[in-house]
Order: C-alpha cells, then sequence, then structure tokens
C-alpha cells in the first residue's frame, strides 16, 4: 500500500517535473518582491540586535538582507527570517493559519546565492516549498495551533527544505528523506508570541536554517524513515490531533498554495485586519474626534476575540496581537503601519484611552463564516448616540481581494524607504525581481 508520506512527496515531486503557467509565475515573482519589501523593513527594526548577534557569530559570503553585511549560510537565513517576520506585514494562507513566505524565502535566497543556482531554480522552490508547506497547515489546522505549535516554524521547516530539494533538482528519494529529516528538526510555540517576548520571529528564523540543514543532509544520502508522516510515532500524530490527509495530496481545487496567500496592508496580526479596515472606513467616512466616542464593540470570530482582545499593551509585539489597540490606533490616525506600532504611539493618551474603549465581542454567526472569511463588524457610538457600523469579510491583500501590481510596488517602495534604501535602490531591486529569470545575479548582488 501506497503511504501518506509516499503520496505526499509523489505528488510534490510531479510538480518539479511541469512548466509552470505564466500567472504562477507573475504570483511568485510578487510574494519575491512583497518579502523584500518587508524585508528591508524588518531589517531597520532589529538593526541594533541583529548587528549584535553578526558581531558576534562567524562570517562568509552570504548577504544579509537589509544589513548590508555578509555572513555565513545559516546566520544569513536566521536573520533574514526574522527581519522577514518582525514587521508582521509577511504574506500568509488563512485557510492554514501560516506565513510561508518568511521561512521559505529566506532559506532559499541565501541557498540560491551558495550554490550560485538560477532564476528559474529560485521561482521553481519558492512554488513547490508554499506548496508543500500550505497543503501540511491546511490539513492539520486548527487542531494543531490548539496542541500550541506556530506553524511558521513547524509547517515552514518542512516548506523550506523541500523548497531547496525542488530548486536543488532533487529525486524523489531525495525530497523523500528530506521530509524526513525536516519533520524530525521542526518546531515552533505559540507560547513566545505573547506579552513582552520577542522572540515570535525567532520561530520563522529557526524555520530557515532547520530547512536548510533537512534537505543539506539528504543531499548527503542519508536516509530518511518510510513514513514519516503517520504511525504511532509519525509526524501527525505528534503535532496534531485532527487531519484532512486528503489535502496532503492535493488541493480541494485547481489553484497551487502560492496563489491562496494575502499581502498584508497593516503592521499587525491577520486577525486584527477586518477590525482595521472596518474602522478605516469609519473614519474616512465620518468626522469623529476619539473625544467624541463613548463605544467601540468589535464583533468577530472565536480566534481572533479570543485571543487578540486585551486593551493593556505591553510592548510593539503585544500591540500587533491587540485588535482594541489597532482599531483605536486606526481610528486615531487613519493609518495601521509600521510607525503605528511604535513606542511613540504607546505614550499618545489619545489611543491609548480609546484603546480601553473598545470591546471584543466574539460572534457564532461570524465564527461560522471561517476559514472561508475572516470576519468583523465594528461599532462606534458617539456621546450623542451616533452609530456607525462597518462590516468587513475578507481584509484588503486577500487573494478573493487582491493587492493590484501597483499596490504592491508601492508597499515594496514603502517598505524599502523606511528600511533606509533611496527610491533609484528601491526600483532598481524591483525591476530585477519582475526579471528575476534573467536578473538573479544582479539581484543577489544589490542585496
Amino acid at each position: 500500500m501506497i503511504s501518506v508520506t509516499d503520496k505526499y512527496i509523489d505528488s510534490l515531486y510531479e510538480l518539479t517535473q511541469i512548466e509552470f503557467p505564466e500567472p504562477v509565475i507573475q504570483q511568485t515573482k510578487k510574494c519575491l518582491l512583497d518579502y523584500l519589501g518587508v524585508t528591508f523593513a524588518g531589517a531597520a527594526i532589529l538593526k541594533e540586535k541583529g548587528k549584535a548577534f553578526l558581531d558576534n557569530s562567524e562570517s562568509g559570503n552570504i548577504s544579509v538582507i537589509g544589513f548590508n553585511r555578509k555572513s555565513n549560510l545559516y546566520n544569513a537565513a536566521l536573520i533574514n527570517g526574522m527581519s522577514s517576520h518582525v514587521a508582521d506585514l509577511d504574506d500568509g494562507v488563512r485557510q492554514g493559519n501560516f506565513h510561508p513566505g518568511s521561512p521559505i524565502i529566506s532559506a532559499l535566497m541565501p541557498i540560491t546565492e551558495y550554490y550560485k543556482l538560477t532564476g528559474n531554480d529560485l521561482l521553481k522552490g519558492i512554488i513547490v516549498g508554499y506548496e508543500a508547506a500550505v497543503r501540511l497547515a491546511c490539513a492539520i489546522q486548527p487542531a494543531h495551533r490548539n496542541k500550541g505549535y506556530h506553524s511558521i516554524g513547524t509547517c515552514g521547516t518542512i516548506g523550506a527544505a523541500l523548497g531547496i530539494g525542488a530548486a536543488f533538482g532533487f529525486s524523489k528519494q531525495q525530497m523523500k528523506n528530506t521530509l524526513s529529516a525536516a519533520a524530525t528538526s521542526s518546531s515552533g510555540m505559540l507560547n513566545v508570541i505573547k506579552g513582552v517576548s520577542e522572540l515570535k520571529p525567532y520561530n520563522s528564523g529557526q524555520a530557515a536554517v532547520s530547512g536548510i540543514m533537512a534537505a543539506l543532509i539528504a543531499q548527503a544520502d542519508f536516509n530518511g524513515s518510510s513514513d514519516v508522516l503517520t504511525g504511532k510515532w509519525g509526524y501527525i500524530e505528534m503535532i496534531t490531533d485532527r487531519c484532512d490527509f486528503s489535502l496532503l495530496e492535493k488541493a480541494n481545487d485547481d489553484k497551487l498554495g502560492i496563489e491562496k496567500v494575502y499581502m498584508k496592508q497593516y503592521a499587525a496580526c491577520r486577525h486584527c485586519h477586518p477590525a482595521i479596515e472596518a474602522a478605516l472606513i469609519i473614519r474616512q467616512n465620518h468626522s469623529i474626534e476619539p473625544e467624541q466616542i463613548s463605544e467601540i464593540e468589535v464583533e468577530t470570530y472565536n480566534l481572533a476575540a479570543n485571543e487578540r482582545d486585551h486593551t493593556e499593551v505591553r510592548g510593539i509585539a503585544d500591540a500587533k496581537m491587540s485588535i482594541p489597540y489597532s482599531v483605536a490606533v486606526a481610528l486615531v490616525t487613519g493609518k495601521a503601519g509600521i510607525k503605528e506600532y511604535s513606542d511613540e504611539m504607546f505614550e499618545d493618551k489619545k489611543i491609548i484611552n480609546l484603546t480601553k474603549k473598545v470591546k471584543i465581542i466574539a460572534d457564532n454567526e461570524l465564527n461560522a463564516l471561517v476559514p472561508e472569511k475572516r470576519p468583523a463588524v465594528v461599532k462606534v457610538t458617539t456621546h450623542k448616540q451616533e452609530h456607525f457600523n462597518v462590516r468587513v469579510d475578507l481584509a484588503k491583500g486577500e487573494p478573493e481581494n487582491p493587492l493590484t501590481t501597483e499596490e504592491i510596488n508601492e508597499k515594496f517602495l514603502s517598505l524599502s524607504t523606511y528600511g533606509g534604501k533611496t527610491v533609484e535602490y528601491a526600483n532598481k531591486t524591483a525591476n530585477f525581481v519582475w526579471n528575476v529569470e534573467t536578473e538573479i545575479s544582479n539581484l543577489l548582488s544589490i542585496l
């Protein structure tokens, strides 16, 4: 009998043998450009701590994106993985509650540079890496999350490893060995994403490193398990209580995993975005001063309501996980970018006072729409008993409500300049990405 592991690997290996249609290639370039923008911005956020780490580690000849530094293969993947996730602006897949770009591309960029792979190799690696990770995440969520795992670390490791395998042109057996090595080293705790902890992006960085190690172990011809995914001691049994095994073989539709990603407009947890967008619409359509507001109610689905409802924020990472703060800062400033999640904003009494007026309510009808939709209804009441209500089912950036190519370019330019890059540099980088098949050496050089 063919095992679940074999079916999973067989279908992924088949992807490595085909020529991808142009819309998939263009989507992959969008993901790569989006990744580089958020990594430039994240490098600026991590500037001092990232520099301290690099100063105390071995040198090398691999680019650390945004730091104007070189390091070894593993350190570059680690810091790139952290930089690309720290701003909370990286791509994701709502059905899998997962951020694929950060760990997968953070592993593939150093590998591409070190082994002098082609632009087409990189694109194939991204597509297959996303496919492997997105399928797995969608199959095991939400039970995986309920056990305390952070999927960017677990599924991200496997996606990074198999993406590298695809870029290397691995045989089917090598891909299977890669999966075994990746499964045994994948990890990531949700415990470290709350409160004052700054280790949320570390889960992404270590996934990129573990993915590289797994692929190189397979390249060295270390054999893995015959069926690493199932059985009493299998990976699935360890990490989740429920799994839709059919999704491991293929998706329920014809779309690839990379076609299912959303791209963020706001620098917060994705579960905050519908409420942020509704608040921004209210602010745009009505002239309301924060002092005029008596109450704000946010009705949303259970996960968002139960875990993103805190009104006391204890730092930037905590603010990004708070719907009340996110709604308040959106209503006061009309924005929810990187600058709106800063120490300076935590001292603004208008924002802090308004945050405390936000009440989060779990709504069963809205919850029933998840994951097909991620809805939120924001209701603002003034002291004069004026009521303003807006509902958002799918925040901007979802595949059903995508960012345009122009908006992606604008986001990239904005994040690049935030990260200290010139407009000229950003435009050159974007041009190399859009033509990566022939411009890979120039792209790596400019980084």
